[in-house]
C-alpha cells in the first residue's frame, strides 16, 4: 500500500522532501498544509499534490494521512509536532529537532504517551554512504577512533530579514549548519565527556560563527565549526590509529568518500547516488511505522535528545538566547 505523506510547512526543505519522494514507488506527498491558502496551494499545484489545506489543524486531520512531515521554522516544531501527535499521526519532524532539549523532552514524551512514532529529519544518517562509514568503523578498519573534523560553513548576504539572521526564527550558524557536524560527531564518537565552545556574532545577535571541541571519556576529539560568513570546504575526516575516512564535499549529502590506511593503503567509494537523498530517511521513517516500531534504531531518541542537549551547551558557552525563549518565561 502507497504510505502517504502530509506535509507541514512550504519551504526549501519541503520541496525537497516531496520531489525525493518520486525515486520511491510506494510513497507520495497527499497533502500540504500551511498558515494561508495561496501558499499551500501554489505548493500543491507546483508538485502536483493533490490536497491542500490552509491551516496546520486541517492537515492533520486528513484521516487518509499516514504521517505528517513537520518542515516549519525551528520555533515551530514543537506546535506542529505536538499538534500531528495529539491527532494521533506519526511525525518526522526536520533538524534541529527542537530549540531546546526541554522542548525536545516534551515531543519525545508525548509520541511516547501517543505510542507513535516519531524521528528527527537528520536525512544524512540513513544516506548510504554514512551507512557504509559505520560499517568501516564497526570493523575496526581504521582502529581506535582518535580525531574527528567536520565543517559546514555557507556564504549568505548580510540581511537581518533572512531567516539564518533573524532571532524570532530561531537563527544562525548553530542550529541551522552546525547541526550536521554536531550530529555527525555524535554518530561517530556518541555523547562527548565535554565541550568547549567559541563563537563571533552576526550583527542582529544570532551567532554567525561557532566552533567546538568534544572531549570524549576514550580521549578522543571532535573539532567542528560552522559559519553563515564564508562557504567553507564542507568536509569531514575521522582519523583513526591505524587509518582514516575522508569524506568529500558535502560530507552530509550523497558523495564520495575514501578509508586511507596507515600503511599507505587506499580504498576509493565514488558517488553513484541519484536524486536529493531526503527520500531515505523518508523509507526508514515508513519502514519502522509498518512494522510497529516508535522510533529509529538508527537514529533513536535518546540520540536525537543528546544532540539537543549537546546544542543547549554551546548555545550557552557561547550566549546564543532567543527572544521567543525570554517571552515564554
Amino acid at each position: 500500500m502507497t504510505f502517504n505523506w502530509g506535509i507541514i510547512g512550504t519551504g526549501g526543505i519541503a520541496k525537497a522532501f516531496a520531489r525525493d519522494l518520486d525515486f520511491v514507488e510506494d510513497q507520495r506527498v497527499l497533502a500540504v498544509g500551511s498558515r494561508g491558502v495561496d501558499r499551500a496551494q501554489i505548493f500543491a499545484d507546483d508538485l502536483k499534490i493533490e490536497r491542500s489545506y490552509p491551516s496546520y489543524e486541517e492537515l492533520v486531520s486528513d484521516p487518509d494521512i499516514d504521517a505528517v512531515y513537520v518542515a516549519t521554522p525551528h520555533p515551530e516544531h514543537l506546535r506542529s509536532t505536538l499538534l500531528a501527535l495529539d491527532a494521533g499521526k506519526p511525525v518526522l519532524c526536520e533538524k534541529p529537532f527542537a530549540i531546546s532539549a526541554a522542548e525536545a523532552t516534551t515531543m519525545i514524551e508525548r509520541a511516547r504517551s501517543k505510542k507513535l512514532m516519531l524521528m528527527e529529519a537528520m536525512w544524512a544518517r540513513f544516506l548510504p554512504h554514512m551507512h557504509q562509514i559505520r560499517s568501516v568503523l564497526a570493523a575496526g578498519a581504521i582502529g581506535e577512533v582518535v580525531t574527528v573534523e567536520a565543517d559546514h560553513g555557507q556564504w549568505f548576504p548580510d540581511d537581518p530579514k533572512f531567516r539564518l539572521f533573524a532571532p524570532e526564527l530561531g537563527g544562525g550558524a548553530l542550529l541551522d549548519l552546525g547541526i550536521y557536524p554536531i550530529s555527525f560527531a555524535h554518530m561517530v564518537l556518541g555523547t562527548p565527556k565535554t565541550i568547549t565552545a567559541r563563537s563571533e556574532k552576526a550583527q542582529t545577535g544570532v551567532d554567525a560563527t561557532t566552533s567546538a571541541i568534544f572531549q570524549y571519556e576514550s580521549g578522543a576529539q571532535a573539532i567542528l565549526s560552522t559559519t553563515l560568513r564564508a562557504a567553507t570546504p564542507c568536509r569531514a575526516v575521522i582519523t583513526g590509529t591505524t587509518g582514516r575516512i575522508e569524506i568529500d564535499r558535502t560530507f552530509y549529502a550523497p558523495t564520495s568518500y575514501r578509508v586511507v590506511l596507515r600503511d599507505g593503503g587506499t580504498v576509493e567509494h565514488a558517488n553513484d547516488y541519484q536524486g536529493h537523498g531526503l527520500r531515505e530517511e523518508a523509507i526508514e521513517f515508513a519502514r519502522c511505522v509498518r512494522a510497529g516500531l516508535l522510533e529509529s534504531p538508527t537514529l533513536p531518541l535518546s540520540e536525537t535528545l543528546q544532540i539537543m542537549q549537546s546544542l543547549d551547551e554551546i548555545r550557552k558557552q557561547i550566549g546564543l538566547s532567543y527572544p521567543f525563549e525570554t517571552n515564554k518565561s
